[in-house]
């Protein structure tokens, strides 16, 4: 495999998870009644909207082609968090448990694609500005957590 080949794979991975958060997060904002949760979570949904966008440029710069859906792990996880989400009485708490465990999840990803050896400068730069977006997402994340307890 090429070395475009292999920096195309894995940003495609990144966009499917960022296709997954996007829709998790909007998900999210529909299920929570606290408006200011609905706002948080519909602008981390737009940020994950753009994440992508900024991903399908460099993969087509790349001469790749970006994929075009959530993941079939995501599509589980968010049908298992509806479920979930209709049974509990604490959807806040629980949305805000799950947008930790995501947002760890993606720091994670992103860490392992910022190490790749080969990566281009300008790809590690894009990577590194979502990366460091996710990370202050996921300490607001926690701070509503604790809002909430």
């Amino acid at each position: 495999m090429s070395h475009s080949n292999d920096v195309t794979e894995k940003l495609n991975e990144l966009l499917e998870k960022n296709y997954d958060a996007e829709k998790g997060f909007q998900n999210a904002a529909d299920d929570v009644k606290n408006e200011r949760l609905k706002a948080f979570f519909g602008d981390k949904a737009r940020q994950r909207y753009d994440f992508g966008h900024e991903l399908k440029a460099e993969i087509s710069k790349f001469g790749g082609t970006p994929d075009k859906g959530t993941s079939v792990k995501g599509d589980v996880h968010r049908a298992w968090m509806d479920l979930k989400s209709a049974l509990t009485s604490d959807k806040e708490e629980e949305v805000l448990e799950e947008a930790i465990r995501g947002e760890k999840a993606a720091l994670e990803e992103y860490n392992e694609a910022i190490n790749e050896k080969e990566l281009p400068p300008s790809t590690a730069n894009l990577l590194i500005k979502q990366r460091n977006a996710i990370e202050r997402t996921l300490q607001e994340v926690k701070g509503l957590e604790e809002a909430f307890d």
